[in-house]
């Protein structure tokens, strides 16, 4: 048996112990588990939704008929309708996500009619669409079938919420001067993430910065990006900085073109003010 199944049928036995609770309506795994590409540090990540949710004394007794141990983390404010908790089965760290179905539905709406680009549930989002039912299937396919239809506004505000760059590119000789490692390093994972962030809404796919994984896998889904898009971004971190800034400038003036060929309804006029701009020395005598 590889991981993988090893995994998944992990996860089938231990929502066996949720569903007995008379409040749930529906339940999945998802994560790596799903995709088939866990390995033995991988965890299994289950999300459970109720009409109520359960008691601390009804998620004990799950753990424990699980054969849990006690909780490594928990997150998350039961008023505000769910949170998380994780504990250790059979050596797995297994991730229980619990929401009311009344919370769930808030938020998808919160994405998908208010059009929220900043909240770490979009994860969520694309976590659902691959998730496997495990009970309550029908209400499942529901939310799969909702989340899969990817508004036009809220591709856009994903856009318009992404497409902004600190134009590193004009300061780089400046910058290497004053001793800013970190902050070379925070403007250049920002800006990556920001470009992922703009294509993800040109691709209708959802995407947060949040605990951002196996980016490569996430850029195959894409139909436009710029050339060669994953080994240039990957790149941007291997090169030394003035070389990296430049290879920066050339994604992000790729990006914005992008963006005027597939949305032109979006204001590209600040993202460009300063692509080939380049701070001058003032002269001392």
């Amino acid at each position: 048996m590889d991981r993988t199944q090893y995994l998944l049928d992990l996860a089938k036995r231990n929502v066996q112990a949720y569903i007995a609770i008379p409040k749930t309506r529906a339940a999945m795994v998802t994560g790596s588990v799903v995709e088939g590409l866990s390995d033995e540090f991988s965890d299994c990540d289950m999300s459970i939704y109720y009409d109520e949710l359960p008691t601390e004394e009804e998620l004990q007794l799950a753990r424990q008929q699980n054969q849990g141990s006690e909780r490594l983390w928990i997150m998350g404010d039961r008023s505000e309708g769910g949170f998380a908790e994780s504990y250790i089965v059979n050596g797995v760290e297994c991730q229980f996500g619990h929401v009311t179905i009344a919370q769930w539905e808030k938020d998808i709406s919160d994405i998908l009619e208010q059009f929220n680009t900043q909240t770490p549930l979009i994860k969520a989002m694309s976590g659902t669409l691959i998730g496997i039912p495990l009970y309550g299937e029908s209400l499942v396919q529901k939310w799969k079938t909702k989340i899969a239809n990817y508004p036009d506004g809220f591709a856009q505000a994903m856009v318009e919420h992404y497409l902004k760059f600190f134009a590193i590119w004009g300061v780089q000789e400046k910058l290497a001067r004053r001793d800013t490692t970190l902050w070379y390093h925070q403007i250049l994972v920002e800006s990556a993430q920001n470009i992922l962030g703009v294509l993800s809404g040109l691709n209708r796919l959802y995407f947060t910065t949040f605990q951002f994984k196996r980016m490569h896998r996430f850029i195959e889904q894409m139909t436009i990006a710029p050339s060669n898009f994953g080994d240039r971004i990957e790149n941007l971190f291997q090169l030394e900085p003035s070389v990296a800034v430049i290879e920066l400038e050339a994604l992000v003036r790729e990006t914005v073109e992008l963006v005027e060929l597939h949305m032109p309804q979006v204001d590209t006029s600040t993202a460009k003010q300063r692509l080939g701009w380049r701070q001058q020395p003032w002269e001392f005598s």
